[in-house]
């Protein structure tokens, strides 16, 4: 007996849905993710600052931007992660190196906000 797959929601059911599941993304990464924790306490202190420090609203964006992009790419280096994970909890070379690389992102987007947030300072 096969089993049939449920119609896919569409219009703004789809949208709730996507909501839904993008808090639940959020919610589990920030119980299982130390480092995304604390990459939003960097992102509540920067906040204020960057109200603080950007000389126009394209400078704030900016500031705001860069932390927003070190979370984006943080849960991006988590989700890679739990995928290597589920594939397989072996040691593999490769499953190393897609760890490695994805964490050297998350390096680059933190390089990319120090940047940033020095170049406003020095501005």
């Amino acid at each position: 007996m096969s089993e049939s797959i449920p119609p896919k929601a569409t219009g703004w059911r789809r949208i709730v849905n996507a909501g839904g599941y993008s808090i639940k993304g959020l919610l589990s990464t920030c119980e299982t993710e130390a480092a995304f924790r604390q990459e939003l306490w960097l992102l509540a202190a920067a906040m204020p600052l960057a109200f603080w420090l950007g000389e126009s609203a394209m400078e704030t964006a900016l500031l705001i931007g860069s932390v927003l992009l070190v979370l984006i790419v943080e849960l991006l280096n988590s989700a890679l992660e739990s995928i290597v994970d589920r594939v397989g909890t072996e040691h593999h070379p490769l499953s190393g190196k897609a760890k490695d690389q994805g964490s050297a992102a998350v390096l680059l987007a933190l390089i990319l906000a120090g940047i940033v947030w020095l170049a406003a300072l020095l501005d």
